[in-house]
């Protein structure tokens, strides 16, 4: 054992010759700093196709429902799967579907999201809930769940923010909601 306490006398007696307290603090800030830095990085909001019609990684399609798999219910239903944590009226009721919002209106680029079971294969997906703005309001399909909804202070889950005055043109009406599966929850 007197080789063990000679090498770890010896590797530290080096590391304090080569160092200094300055260095190991300087390497301490710049550590927490870059992990402060880590929240502040981009996240990919919803599915997108790739180009070519090919559906990305995770299994979305296009029209963003499960790629060849049971997708149960009746998307202009508030009790369909999708929809159970949105808040506004249907798109699929007011001439857009799901995933697309009706023309002549603009998908919000910010959204809230919500985990949803489908019990047509018993998987749990991660639903982007996308605002379809700059019509005035659809008035069909009204829905209003708030499964795992949260308070105002976190805005990511919360379905109760107008998403509409994100986009770049200020002050654009709501016309409807969307339900995107981004992919399966894991």
């Amino acid at each position: 054992m007197k080789w063990l306490d000679t090498f770890f006398e010896s590797s530290a007696r080096s590391l304090a010759r080569r160092t200094s307290r300055r260095s190991v603090l300087a390497g301490l800030g710049s550590l927490l700093l870059g992990a402060g830095v880590v929240p502040l990085l981009p996240v990919a909001r919803g599915a997108e196709t790739k180009p070519g019609g090919t559906p990305p990684a995770g299994g979305a399609s296009a029209g963003g429902a499960s790629a060849g798999r049971a997708d149960p219910g009746d998307p202009t239903s508030c009790e369909y799967w999708r929809h159970c944590a949105i808040d506004g009226f249907l798109c699929g009721c007011c001439g857009g579907s799901q995933s697309i919002c009706p023309p002549g209106t603009d998908m919000s680029l910010i959204t809230w999201i919500g985990t949803c079971h489908n019990p047509g294969d018993n998987t749990d997906y991660v639903i982007s809930y996308n605002d379809c703005c700059g019509k005035s309001s659809c008035g069909r399909c009204f829905c209003n769940r708030n499964e795992g909804d949260s308070a105002l202070f976190q805005p990511g889950k919360s379905n109760d923010y107008n998403w509409c005055s994100g986009n770049s043109k200020a002050n654009i009406p709501y016309h409807c909601s969307t339900a995107r599966i981004v992919g399966a929850a894991k």
